[in-house]
């Protein structure tokens, strides 16, 4: 299995409140959710004005699929041009499933 975690720094332009800043990174983390299947959460920045930090994870079979994924999320934050991207990282984690003793017992194989 393979894990992707991505984290997305956003600046948003002309907010002046954090009821503001906060409808903007709902509407982003929505319509990200939405569109790709992703886990997302604002993860830094609660607590400012203009900035957000967006946490993305996606799971998996294929590192390119979870990769690609996760990039093509961050290009769609970056072309609905509701706050600017001021820093995007990609991790990749995989799990590698080891058999165990129940499953030596396992009728079904």
């Amino acid at each position: 299995m393979v894990v992707g975690a991505a984290l997305v720094e956003l600046y948003v332009h002309g907010s002046r409140s954090l009821k503001e800043k906060r409808g903007v990174v709902r509407s982003v983390t929505r319509r990200v959710r939405n569109r790709f299947n992703l886990s997302v959460a604002e993860v830094g920045g609660q607590d400012t004005w203009q900035r957000a930090q967006l946490g993305l994870t996606a799971a998996g079979n294929d590192a390119r699929t979870v990769r690609a994924t996760l990039d093509r999320a961050i290009e769609f934050i970056e072309r609905l041009h509701l706050a600017e991207v001021l820093d995007s990282d990609v991790e990749l984690l995989t799990l590698d499933h080891r058999p165990s003793l129940d499953d030596a017992d396992d009728p079904g194989e």
